[in-house]
Parts: C-alpha cells; sequence; structure tokens
C-alpha cells in the first residue's frame, strides 16, 4: 500500500534562521492515493507572530498560550510521517521551520524521519512555465472549492493540497472513495437486457411526416452523406 502525507504548517514570520517559528502543523495521509488519517496540532511559539503573518492565519498570541511547546508533539509528528512520502507545497519554506525546531530539540532534520519529500509548487512550474502556481491560483485552475479558506489554516490548506495534488499526477481526478476500488480498471459484465419489455408508443400519421421532413432537412445539409437514410444504389 502507498502511503503518502500531504503537510502544511503556519508560522509567526517568514524566517526560519532570524527567529520566528511554528504554531501550527497539519498532514493529511493518503493512502493508494485515497483520503486516510489527519494530523493537526497548535504550538506555543513563545513569541508574537508579525502583524503581516497574525493576518494571514489569525492565530494570536492569547489563542497559543496555553498550546503545547514543539518537543511535546514533535514525536506525534515523526511518527504520523514516519516512511511515507511527503508532499508539501513551496517545500523549501516549511522545511526549513521543521528542521529549526528540530534542532533546537536535538533531533535530526525532518527528511530523516521520512521517505522522500515531493514540492508541488515545483510540479506546478513545470506543467505551468510561466502561471500563477500558489495554492489558491491551482485551486482555481483545478476547480477545487476554497471557499473556506478565510484565513489560512495548516489543516484546510493540507487537505486542499491534497485534491490539487491529485490533479497535477492525473492517476484520479477525485479523492471521492469509490464503492469498490478493486474493481477499478476491470471491464464491467455486460448487462443481461433479454428481460425487459419495451412499451410500444403508436405514432400519428403528421408526427411521422415531421420526422420525414426533418430527416429530409438533414440528407440535404449533409449533401447526401446521411447515413441513416435507406441507400437507392445496389451493391454488387
Amino acid at each position: 500500500m502507498t502511503r503518502q502525507i500531504i503537510l502544511d504548517t503556519e508560522t509567526t514570520g517568514l524566517n526560519a534562521t532570524g527567529g520566528d517559528r511554528l504554531i501550527e502543523v497539519a498532514a493529511v495521509e493518503l493512502l493508494n492515493r485515497r483520503p486516510g488519517a489527519h494530523f493537526q496540532r497548535y504550538v506555543n511559539p513563545q513569541r508574537a507572530s508579525h502583524p503581516d503573518a497574525l493576518r494571514v492565519h489569525g492565530l494570536t498570541e492569547e489563542f497559543l498560550a496555553d498550546k503545547p511547546l514543539f518537543e511535546h508533539i514533535a514525536d506525534d509528528l515523526l511518527e504520523f510521517v514516519r516512511g511515507a512520502e511527503v508532499i508539501i507545497h513551496n517545500a523549501a519554506f516549511d522545511l526549513g521551520f521543521l528542521d529549526a525546531e528540530l534542532e533546537r530539540i536535538g533531533r535530526a532534520p525532518f527528511s530523516r524521519h521520512c521517505g522522500p519529500i515531493t514540492d508541488t509548487l515545483l510540479l506546478a512550474r513545470t506543467q505551468f512555465p510561466g502561471k500563477f502556481n500558489s495554492l489558491d491560483a491551482l485551486c482555481k485552475r483545478f476547480g477545487v472549492d476554497n471557499t473556506k479558506r478565510t484565513l489560512h489554516g495548516a489543516l484546510l490548506d493540507a487537505e486542499l493540497l491534497a485534491e490539487v495534488y491529485i490533479w497535477l499526477t492525473r492517476g484520479q481526478d477525485s479523492l471521492v472513495i469509490e464503492p469498490d476500488a478493486s474493481a477499478q480498471g476491470k471491464a464491467a459484465a455486460p448487462a443481461d437486457l433479454s428481460g425487459l419489455a419495451l412499451a410500444r408508443v403508436a405514432v400519428s400519421a403528421d408526427e411521422l411526416a415531421e420526422h420525414e421532413r426533418i430527416l429530409q432537412d438533414l440528407e440535404k445539409s449533409s449533401s447526401g452523406k446521411a447515413v441513416w437514410q435507406p441507400s437507392s444504389k445496389t451493391v454488387a
């Protein structure tokens, strides 16, 4: 079974090396490209968010004050991603913050705890060079409903990115679960219609005349190439 993790974070600002901190991390599991478990944790960054960042995520210092420190959620996060391919939009940004948080508590970089890391921003730039490839732009391009995204939230963004990823990789157009996944790719058995009784409906002379008129109009517009008309030619 293929296990993939779609991951997103929210932070106090843009500069992981300059002291900005992680405040939320969330992930959505895909099992054979179908939705599985969710992971989401808020984190007390022990500092205020930059005003611009606060306008984006809306997670105030007061809201985060009683949330756990990163060191207290690290094991749960690393266990959730262990061994799986991790898919992130603009991966360098999120990995920079995750690695900085892990370094503070003496742990190895994030990539050492999971499988390969795929950046959907790079995938999108390959498919749509020169286009806007933000998550919102990709949602609009693929018809993924992001109307609930008034503020950025890591779990909602991970769920949206999961839909976008399916479109980007074209293996499946939706995360809707089919009743019988094992039947995919197999030819359907032909339906038995032998017992189906069809009702016979009588038509009037006027209806027959109107039908004939339409056929003649089609014959004329197709320059005599209508395949439904009886052929007047004799085949030797």
